[in-house]
């Protein structure tokens, strides 16, 4: 899930032109843990980050972006655990892409450069693992339109989901 949430981030950095080039090569280079250094999510439980995401003799992965997962256990109906995606501009590690000839390529430094000093964004989701799928526990704007109504104080009932997803 984190990789496909990489490539999904990438997709759109590429849509709105921050990013030229191949997405496949981007993720070659790690180019997503520029943008989200941290893992997708977490368990939920007795501690707002859980314990129990590594089984004995499960050996945390070694790559960019990766390192800082906190579960690689197979999901199970009934557990809880956020999905939380987010962008980042953080310039040490603008810095540090730009500087490798690898990542560097890729970057637009003209638009990339509107997005310095921005920070960053992340939305927390938290489910729960059902046999078919799971159920969304939290009900926060989702869209552009949803979060800027929010930010502008409009009342809004934000619709929980829940199905095979």
């Amino acid at each position: 899930m984190h990789r496909l949430a990489d490539r999904i981030h990438l997709e759109e950095l590429t849509r709105i032109g921050l990013l030229t080039g191949s997405v496949d090569a981007m993720v070659q280079v790690h180019l997503g843990a520029v943008f989200m250094p941290h893992g997708l999510g977490h368990f939920l439980g007795l501690d707002v980050h859980d314990v129990g995401g590594y089984p004995e003799g499960v050996d945390r992965i070694d790559e960019p972006g990766l390192r800082r997962l906190r579960t690689a256990r197979h999901l199970e109906p009934r557990m809880v655990l956020t999905v939380e995606p987010g962008i980042y501009f953080i310039d040490h590690l603008l810095d540090e892409a730009l500087a490798d000839p690898a990542r560097a390529c890729f970057f637009n430094r003209e638009v990339l450069q509107r997005f310095r000093g921005f920070g960053g964004v992340r939305i927390e989701e938290d489910v729960v693992v059902t046999d078919t799928g799971m159920e969304l526990l939290t009900c926060v704007p989702r869209t552009v339109e949803e979060v800027e109504a929010c930010m502008a104080g409009q009342d809004k009932a934000f619709a929980p989901f829940s199905g095979p997803k």
